[in-house]
C-alpha cells in the first residue's frame, strides 16, 4: 500500500492525507505511518513535524479533525466542597480526611458557599447563561481512591451553560500574526474531586491518599470547536488566565489544580463526525497540544489503512510521545445517573428576585458577584496596546508570565525610559535572564527599582546597550548582588562608560 503522508494545512483548519507510492514528496520531516497491525491502539504514526500546505494535491485525501474539551479546575477554597477539610496541596498523606470524604455512613455533604461563588463569576466571564435552579447528581463508578463509589456532579442540570471563550493563535508564515477564535462552553458544573492512587512499583503495590478527595472543582465543557492541539492548547492558556484573575482557582497546572480530557475524532469534510477517542488526565499545555496532534496522526493513518477507531480511554506517554489504550469509553449507562439525595436544589437570586428580608449570608446574589468581577485578561491586553504601543503579542507574553505583568509596571513607573525600550528589556534581557537561571519573576534577585535605574541610565547615555547588559551576564557569581551593583555603575561611570572596565569593576565586587 501506498506509503501516507499527512500534512498540516492552514494551521488548526483541515488536515490532507496522501498516498505517494512509498517516497514522500516533501523530503525531510514528514510523518509516516505503519501498516496496521490488527490489534488494538498498535498502529501509530511516529510523532514529528507537521509540514504545512496551501492546498491539497491531486490524489490526496481531505480530513477534519474535531477537538471538544473537559477542563477541571480545583477552586481557590480554604475547604472542600462538601465538608470542612482543609486543602493544603502539600499536607502529609490522609491528613486532611473529613468522616465525609471517607464516606463514613452517616455523614451528610454540606455545600460550601465559597464554591458556589466561584462557579457563579466563572459563568459570568465566561458570558454563560447562570441557571437560578440547578441539581446534584451521583455519578457511580468504581475507583480505589474514590470511597463513596459515586462522585457528586451536576451533569443533567448545571449551575452555567451557554458560554463562550475567545482565545489567539499565531497564524502567517512567521507566526507573528494573531487571529482571535471563539469556543462555545456548554457547560460549567460543580463536582467533587477523587483522592490519588499512587502506584509503586517495586513492591507492586497501590497507595492511597484521600487529602484531595471532595474537592471542590469547576468542570468548564468546551463544544467540539477546535481542530488541533494549539488551538485547544491556547483555549486552555486563556481560561487559565481567566480563573487566576477572577482569583476562582490557582489553575497551576504542575500542581494538579488544571487537568484536561480531549476529545478528539477525525472525519471527511461534509460527512458525519467520526468516533471519538478521549485522552485523560493531560496537566500540561505543551503535553495537550502533543497528544491531540498525535491522536489526529493517529486516527488518519488508522483508518487510511483499513482500521477503525474505538470509543476508548486514552492517555498521553510523554517519554514516548504517543497515546496508549487505558480502557473502553464508560457510556451514561455505566455511570448508573441518579439525583443525589441529600441535596436538595440549588437555588440562586438576582437583585430583582431576592426575597425581601432575606439575610445576604444565606442566599448568593448573581447581580452581586457581577459587580465584583474583576478586569479579564483580554481587556488588560487591549490596554496595553493602546496605552503603550505595544505589539498584541508583547501583550499576551506579559499576561502569560504569572508576576511579570505587575513587574512591568512597576518599572514603567519609576522609569524615565520609552515604554517600548522597557518593554524589549523586560521580555528579552530581564525574562531571559530568569529562564537562564530557573527562576519565577517572584523569585528574581532584581527588582524594578534596579531595572528602571539601569534604564535611566541608559536612556541618559551615562552607560551602553552593551555595558548595561553586562549587569546581568555576571549573574553567575552572585545573582543578589545585581541590585547593589547598578548603584556601583551609576556612581562608577560618571557620565562615560567602558564596558570592559565596568565589567571588570561587577566582577571584582561579586567575587569580594
Amino acid at each position: 500500500m501506498a506509503t501516507p503522508v499527512l500534512r498540516w494545512c492552514c494551521p488548526g483548519r483541515r488536515w490532507v492525507f496522501a498516498g505517494i507510492g512509498g517516497v514522500s514528496r516533501h523530503g525531510r520531516g514528514v510523518p509516516t505511518g505503519s501498516t496496521s497491525s490488527g490489534k488494538r491502539g498498535q498502529s501509530s504514526v511516529a510523532q514529528q513535524p507537521l509540514i504545512t500546505a496551501q492546498k491539497p494535491r491531486k490524489g490526496e485525501r481531505e480530513w477534519a479533525a474535531v477537538v471538544g474539551l473537559e477542563i477541571h479546575a480545583q477552586i481557590a477554597s480554604n475547604s472542600k466542597l462538601f465538608s470542612g477539610s482543609q486543602v493544603d496541596f502539600a499536607a502529609p498523606p490522609n491528613s486532611l480526611v473529613s468522616f465525609f470524604d471517607a464516606s463514613l455512613p452517616g455523614t451528610l455533604p454540606v455545600l460550601n458557599r465559597r464554591c458556589v461563588e466561584a462557579a457563579v463569576m466563572t459563568g459570568l466571564a465566561l458570558d454563560c447563561h447562570i441557571n437560578r435552579r440547578s441539581l446534584f447528581d451521583r455519578k457511580h463508578y468504581f475507583y480505589a481512591d474514590l470511597p463513596a463509589g459515586y462522585q457528586i456532579t451536576q451533569q443533567r442540570l448545571p449551575i452555567a451553560v451557554n458560554g463562550s471563550l475567545a482565545y489567539s493563535v499565531c497564524v502567517g508564515k512567521r507566526r507573528s500574526q494573531m487571529v482571535t477564535r471563539t469556543a462555545r462552553v456548554k457547560q460549567i458544573q460543580l463536582e467533587q474531586d477523587s483522592g490519588k492512587s499512587l502506584h509503586d512499583s517495586l513492591r507492586s503495590q497501590t497507595l492511597i491518599d484521600l487529602n484531595r478527595a471532595g474537592v471542590g472543582l469547576l468542570e468548564v465543557v468546551l463544544e467540539p470547536d477546535m481542530s488541533c492541539g494549539e488551538e485547544a492548547a491556547a483555549a486552555v492558556r486563556e481560561l487559565q488566565l481567566i480563573l487566576q484573575a477572577l482569583g476562582t482557582s490557582q489553575a497551576n497546572m504542575a500542581e494538579g489544580q488544571l487537568r484536561v480530557d480531549a476529545n478528539i475524532s477525525v472525519h471527511n469534510p461534509g460527512e458525519p463526525l467520526g468516533i471519538r477517542t478521549e485522552v485523560k488526565n493531560l496537566n500540561s499545555a505543551r503535553f495537550l497540544a502533543k497528544a491531540i496532534d498525535y491522536e489526529i496522526q493517529r486516527q488518519i493513518n488508522e483508518l487510511e489503512n483499513g482500521g477503525k477507531i474505538l470509543n476508548e480511554t486514552r492517555s498521553f506517554d510523554y517519554k514516548l510521545g504517543c497515546t496508549v489504550p487505558m480502557r473502553d469509553k464508560e457510556g451514561k449507562q455505566d455511570y448508573r445517573l441518579m439525583p443525589e439525595p441529600n441535596l436538595p436544589p440549588l437555588l440562586l437570586y438576582d437583585s430583582g428576585s431576592l426575597p425581601p428580608g432575606t439575610d445576604p449570608q444565606q442566599v448568593i446574589n448573581i447581580d452581586q458577584l457581577r459587580e465584583q468581577l474583576p478586569e479579564l485578561p483580554r481587556v488588560t491586553r487591549e490596554k496595553l496596546v493602546q496605552q503603550y504601543g505595544m505589539l498584541p503579542e508583547h501583550s499576551f507574553a506579559l499576561l502569560n508570565e504569572v508576576g511579570l505583568l505587575e513587574f512591568f509596571q512597576n518599572v514603567i513607573k519609576e522609569t524615565r525610559a520609552e515604554p517600548k525600550k522597557v518593554t524589549s528589556w523586560v521580555l528579552n534581557t530581564f525574562l531571559g535572564f530568569l529562564k537562564q537561571q530557573n527562576l519565577a519573576v517572584s523569585e528574581s534577585p532584581v527588582t524594578p527599582s534596579a531595572l528602571a535605574e539601569l534604564l535611566d541610565l541608559l536612556d541618559r547615555k551615562a552607560i551602553s546597550s552593551s555595558a548595561a547588559k553586562q549587569v546581568t551576564d555576571v549573574k553567575k557569581g552572585n545573582p543578589r548582588a545585581i541590585n547593589k551593583l547598578i548603584g556601583l555603575v551609576r556612581r562608577a561611570t560618571l557620565g562615560r562608560a567602558d564596558p570592559t572596565v565596568i565589567k571588570e569593576v561587577l566582577e571584582r565586587q561579586l567575587s569580594s
